[in-house]
Protein backbone atom coordinates (compact mmCIF):
# COMPACT_ATOMS: atom_id res chain seq x y z
CA UNK A 1 0.00 0.00 0.00
CA UNK A 2 1.17 3.54 -0.71
CA UNK A 3 0.97 6.02 2.28
CA UNK A 4 1.29 9.47 1.84
CA UNK A 5 2.69 11.95 4.39
CA UNK A 6 0.92 15.06 4.98
CA UNK A 7 1.77 18.08 7.70
CA UNK A 8 -1.96 17.82 8.43
CA UNK A 9 -0.74 16.45 11.84
CA UNK A 10 -1.28 12.76 12.17
CA UNK A 11 -4.35 12.44 9.58
CA UNK A 12 -2.26 10.61 7.11
CA UNK A 13 -4.78 9.77 3.71
CA UNK A 14 -4.62 5.86 2.75
CA UNK A 15 -4.11 5.78 -1.20
CA UNK A 16 -6.63 3.19 -2.20
CA UNK A 17 -5.75 2.76 -5.95
CA UNK A 18 -5.42 -0.72 -7.49
CA UNK A 19 -1.64 -0.98 -8.72
CA UNK A 20 -2.20 -2.56 -12.22
CA UNK A 21 1.78 -3.50 -12.85
CA UNK A 22 1.20 -7.03 -11.15
CA UNK A 23 -1.47 -7.74 -13.57
CA UNK A 24 -0.01 -6.67 -16.51
CA UNK A 25 2.89 -8.64 -15.91
CA UNK A 26 1.51 -11.51 -15.70
CA UNK A 27 -0.80 -10.99 -18.54
CA UNK A 28 1.85 -10.47 -20.98
CA UNK A 29 3.54 -13.53 -19.38
CA UNK A 30 1.00 -16.01 -20.25
CA UNK A 31 0.42 -13.98 -24.09
CA UNK A 32 3.75 -14.93 -24.10
CA UNK A 33 3.10 -19.26 -23.28
CA UNK A 34 0.23 -18.71 -25.93
CA UNK A 35 2.31 -17.74 -28.27
CA UNK A 36 4.40 -20.16 -27.93
CA UNK A 37 2.28 -23.27 -27.21
CA UNK A 38 -0.57 -22.28 -30.52
CA UNK A 39 2.06 -23.61 -32.60
CA UNK A 40 3.17 -26.99 -31.27
CA UNK A 41 -0.62 -27.87 -31.40
CA UNK A 42 -0.94 -28.11 -34.73
CA UNK A 43 -0.45 -32.00 -36.49
CA UNK A 44 2.96 -32.34 -37.37
CA UNK A 45 2.58 -35.45 -39.53
CA UNK A 46 1.15 -34.71 -43.03
CA UNK A 47 -1.27 -36.98 -44.07
CA UNK A 48 -2.93 -37.03 -47.15
CA UNK A 49 -6.41 -37.58 -46.47
CA UNK A 50 -8.90 -39.25 -49.11
CA UNK A 51 -11.45 -37.02 -50.31
CA UNK A 52 -15.37 -37.33 -49.87
CA UNK A 53 -18.22 -36.84 -52.88
CA UNK A 54 -21.00 -35.03 -50.97
CA UNK A 55 -22.25 -33.99 -53.92
CA UNK A 56 -24.49 -37.56 -54.86
CA UNK A 57 -25.50 -37.90 -51.16
CA UNK A 58 -28.66 -38.17 -50.21
CA UNK A 59 -30.26 -36.32 -47.58
CA UNK A 60 -31.81 -39.11 -45.19
CA UNK A 61 -30.63 -42.70 -45.45
CA UNK A 62 -33.94 -45.32 -46.34
CA UNK A 63 -35.29 -46.51 -43.12
CA UNK A 64 -34.49 -49.83 -42.79
CA UNK A 65 -37.29 -52.75 -43.02
CA UNK A 66 -38.26 -54.25 -40.06
CA UNK A 67 -37.31 -58.01 -38.92
CA UNK A 68 -40.54 -59.68 -37.27
CA UNK A 69 -39.69 -62.41 -34.96
CA UNK A 70 -43.16 -64.54 -34.30
CA UNK A 71 -42.92 -67.03 -31.47
CA UNK A 72 -45.88 -69.80 -31.62
CA UNK A 73 -47.36 -71.11 -28.36
CA UNK A 74 -45.16 -74.23 -28.43
CA UNK A 75 -41.85 -72.06 -29.03
CA UNK A 76 -41.37 -72.12 -33.13
CA UNK A 77 -39.80 -68.95 -34.17
CA UNK A 78 -40.69 -67.15 -37.57
CA UNK A 79 -37.84 -64.53 -38.68
CA UNK A 80 -40.10 -63.06 -41.39
CA UNK A 81 -42.94 -65.59 -41.36
CA UNK A 82 -39.81 -68.20 -42.21
CA UNK A 83 -39.23 -71.04 -39.66
CA UNK A 84 -35.48 -70.78 -37.89
CA UNK A 85 -34.12 -72.02 -35.44
CA UNK A 86 -32.21 -70.50 -32.67
CA UNK A 87 -29.13 -70.78 -34.32
CA UNK A 88 -30.43 -69.48 -37.58
CA UNK A 89 -31.91 -66.53 -35.59
CA UNK A 90 -28.48 -65.85 -34.04
CA UNK A 91 -26.17 -65.55 -37.62
CA UNK A 92 -28.62 -63.87 -38.67
CA UNK A 93 -29.01 -61.10 -36.29
CA UNK A 94 -25.48 -60.33 -35.83
CA UNK A 95 -25.40 -60.15 -39.39
CA UNK A 96 -28.01 -57.11 -39.35
CA UNK A 97 -26.69 -55.38 -36.12
CA UNK A 98 -23.83 -54.95 -38.30
CA UNK A 99 -26.01 -53.12 -41.32
CA UNK A 100 -26.49 -49.14 -41.61
CA UNK A 101 -28.99 -47.76 -41.05
CA UNK A 102 -29.97 -50.79 -38.32
CA UNK A 103 -33.29 -52.28 -38.63
CA UNK A 104 -35.64 -52.40 -35.62
CA UNK A 105 -36.64 -56.19 -34.54
CA UNK A 106 -40.58 -56.67 -33.64
CA UNK A 107 -41.11 -59.82 -31.69
CA UNK A 108 -44.82 -60.95 -31.57
CA UNK A 109 -44.91 -63.61 -28.91
CA UNK A 110 -48.15 -65.70 -29.16
CA UNK A 111 -50.68 -64.68 -25.69
CA UNK A 112 -50.16 -68.58 -24.08
CA UNK A 113 -46.00 -68.52 -25.27
CA UNK A 114 -44.34 -69.16 -22.07
CA UNK A 115 -42.40 -65.58 -21.23
CA UNK A 116 -39.02 -67.49 -21.04
CA UNK A 117 -38.90 -68.10 -24.77
CA UNK A 118 -39.67 -64.57 -25.66
CA UNK A 119 -36.70 -63.36 -22.76
CA UNK A 120 -34.28 -65.70 -25.03
CA UNK A 121 -35.51 -63.86 -28.11
CA UNK A 122 -34.86 -60.39 -26.49
CA UNK A 123 -31.95 -61.21 -24.97
CA UNK A 124 -30.47 -62.77 -28.03
CA UNK A 125 -31.34 -59.46 -30.05
CA UNK A 126 -29.41 -57.34 -27.64
CA UNK A 127 -26.58 -59.20 -26.94
CA UNK A 128 -26.27 -59.01 -30.66
CA UNK A 129 -26.28 -55.69 -30.72
CA UNK A 130 -29.26 -54.70 -32.19
CA UNK A 131 -30.32 -50.98 -30.35
CA UNK A 132 -34.74 -51.53 -31.15
CA UNK A 133 -35.94 -54.32 -30.18
CA UNK A 134 -39.62 -54.04 -29.76
CA UNK A 135 -43.29 -56.03 -28.98
CA UNK A 136 -46.09 -56.15 -31.60
CA UNK A 137 -49.42 -56.39 -29.54
CA UNK A 138 -53.24 -56.03 -30.64
CA UNK A 139 -55.35 -53.20 -29.30
CA UNK A 140 -57.66 -54.34 -27.03
CA UNK A 141 -61.23 -54.58 -27.95
CA UNK A 142 -64.09 -52.69 -25.79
Amino acid sequence: MAFSSSGDGGHDKVNATINIVPLVDVMLVLLIIFMVTAPLMAHKVKVDLPQANLDERPDEAPPAPPLTVAITSNGTLYLNDQPVTMDLLDSTLAVEAQKTPQPPVNVRGDATTPYRIVNEVVNLAQAKGMRKVGFVSAREKN
